[in-house]
């Protein structure tokens, strides 16, 4: 009842965490960004660029063609305003500057003059602007208005903010808008602007000043600040000295009329000029790329929309409401594992399928809070399982082997009342020879750290063969096979058992003897017994100590066997148990007939062997 309590009360701590995070506390925001960003790669290698706008670039190849008729960049301004007298007359839609005109040109009054002559004769021309933090405020209201700006019914009088405007030009030609960054916390720039805002006036960012001046949006649209990008592949680049060759070539080579009613961009994608931003693409994304973007989505009307946040809400209440009566009716876990990440596949599928209808649908947020709850019920469910087993292993371990608790209980198993029932087993004793020899010669302290070290490897050998250790008599060790689980090679394994425990007390004696051991090493051995037959096997004894063990003439006659090996060998077993190995299909051991024994307390004698690995 506790644990079931517990699953609610971490449904509603973490959904009121899912509904402030995403209805404002933006706790899983980058998570959003990064799950977003991948998405965006991959629905943009889908999505060609339109060919209505088209990009001349001033790349690598046009700065050292250029530097012989033009010398190193910046180039003279003349250079441009011969360029744009080449474009206007193939009538574009609008011929677009990514370069700042701001400062006047290094090569003299003159080149400023044609491209200021150049620029007031033709009207579709624009010119980048940039808002900047620091330097001198200009009063917007005295600013012309060909810089686009739009005055609200809130707009102060007052209001300034610094500017970059194409002052070179006359103020009737610059005619433009804003090409600010506009970067997320994380830097990544995943918006453009549709307009900056100052004190009720706004100030439109180039992509809006020319989606309102071409009609592409009217005026009165309700709109927000900002929008976001719909990528795409790269937009046609043409190289600037290739245009500006064929501008000045007698025989042109290029189409006449290759840039009627177009949106012409001339700006820089080569990386000397560092105009290159991190973007969901890539870190080094060109600016006039992402200009070009933005122009197109405006154009085309499809950049993305956000979702409410509502949906994403519900959707993750639906989902923790799922696991959460799951982890109640103690459903598996794997199972709502597997659920969990289908719900995943399906969202981020369902993500990337809101961006062709350009929707973003931001998944991460509902998916990390889902998942979190899982993990954490899974932890709690585990925890009080686990809780749960070792409670049983505490009360069960003081009167049976922890190895036989831990598999009854993964077994379902685990029963005190449970009535001992005859098994057909194999029982091995195991005995220290002259050992009240030793332990007279030694000190009590010694005895107990050489008979612990002695156990622990002994032990470890019978645990390795799948025996069930009974316990332990003075010096003496008690193991059977076949119970508490059925096992048909129960006599193989307990020879297999035999063999690796003589192995074993030989490293050992190796090591005493390296290690200096103040006695007589070669007279540290051991005699092990071993006889297959019916034995009551199950939980016998008082109510105050109960013992998993096994009682009768089989458990009687393994401890005879095992004090005959004495002069004889280290390891002997019966007719009985020669006969079960050799039956349960093994051939991997020879058995040496060690002659008929007379054993106490029996009438019949008994033939025993010697185990022994084929050669």
């Amino acid at each position: 009842m506790l644990r079931r309590l517990s699953f609610f009360s971490l449904f509603f701590l973490l959904a009121a965490l899912l509904v402030t995070d995403l209805a404002g506390l933006q706790l899983t925001r980058r998570l959003d960004w990064q799950l977003g960003d991948w998405l965006l790669r991959q629905h943009s290698a889908t999505r060609a660029a339109n060919s209505d706008v088209v990009i001349v670039d001033i790349d690598q190849k046009s700065l050292e063609e250029m530097n012989e008729v033009a010398g190193k960049w910046p180039w003279p301004r003349s250079v441009h305003a011969e360029l744009i007298d080449y474009l206007a007359a193939q009538q574009p839609a609008a011929i677009v500057f990514d370069i700042m005109f701001n400062e006047p040109d290094t090569f003299g009054t003159e080149s400023d003059a044609l491209l200021r002559d150049t620029a007031s004769q033709y009207p579709n021309l624009y010119f980048a602007q940039t808002r900047l933090e620091d330097g001198t405020p200009q009063l917007l209201a005295k600013l012309p208005a060909s810089v686009g700006l739009r005055r609200t019914a809130q707009a102060a009088s007052d209001a300034a903010a610094v500017l970059l405007l194409p002052t070179v030009l006359a103020p009737e030609a610059w005619r433009g808008g804003l090409i600010n960054f506009s970067a997320d916390e994380d830097g990544i720039g995943r918006h453009y602007l549709f307009y900056d805002a100052v004190a009720g006036w706004q100030l439109p960012s180039l992509p809006y000043r020319l989606a309102l001046d071409q009609h592409w949006l009217a005026p009165e649209q309700p709109l927000p600040t900002r929008f976001r990008l719909n990528w795409q592949q790269a937009h046609p680049h043409i190289s600037y000295s290739s245009l500006y060759q064929a501008a000045n070539s007698a025989n042109n080579p290029r189409p006449a009329n290759e840039f009627r009613g177009k949106i012409v961009l001339i700006g820089t994608a080569a990386p000397g000029l560092q105009d290159l931003r991190p973007t969901p693409l890539s870190q080094s994304y060109p600016g006039v790329e992402i200009l070009a973007t933005a122009i197109d989505n405006l154009r085309h009307g499809d950049w993305l929309r956000d979702s409410p946040g509502w949906p994403l809400i519900g959707a993750g209440l639906l989902i923790m409401g799922i696991l959460l009566y799951g982890f109640h009716n103690k459903t598996n876990t794997l199972i709502l594992g597997g659920g969990m990440l289908a719900i995943t596949l399906f969202a981020i599928l369902l993500s990337r399928w809101a961006l062709s209808r350009q929707l973003y649908l931001p998944v991460a947020g509902p998916l990390v809070w889902s998942w979190t709850y899982f993990w954490l019920a899974a932890l709690m469910a585990y925890l009080a399982e686990k809780a749960s087993r070792e409670q049983a292993i505490a009360m069960f371990s003081r009167f049976l082997d922890s190895r036989v608790v831990g598999e009854l209980i993964a077994n379902g198993q685990i029963n005190v009342g449970q009535k001992a029932q005859s098994r057909e087993v194999s029982v091995l004793f195991s005995d220290i020879r002259g050992f009240t020899t030793l332990s007279e010669s030694q000190s009590p302290e010694f005895m107990v750290e050489l008979l612990n070290r002695y156990f622990s490897r002994q032990v470890a050998v019978i645990f390795k063969h799948g025996g069930t250790l009974d316990k332990f008599i003075g010096d003496a060790i008690m193991a059977f096979w076949g119970a508490p689980v059925d096992d048909p090679r129960h006599a193989e394994r307990a020879i297999a058992a035999a063999l690796d425990m003589s192995r074993e007390l030989d490293i050992f004696k190796q090591e005493l003897a390296a290690q200096g051991a103040q006695f007589d090493v070669e007279a540290f051995d051991i005699g092990i017994g071993i006889h297959t037959g019916p034995a009551v096997v199950g939980f016998i004894g008082a109510d105050s100590r109960l013992d998993y063990t096994a009682i009768g003439d089989t458990v009687n006659l393994a401890s005879r066997i095992e004090g005959l090996t004495k002069g004889v060998s280290r390891i002997l077993v019966s007719n009985d148990t020669q006969i079960a190995c050799t039956a349960s299909g093994s051939q991997a051991y020879d058995f040496i007939n060690q002659g008929t024994h007379s054993v106490k307390g029996r009438e019949q004698a008994v033939t025993l062997f010697e185990p022994q690995v084929k050669a």
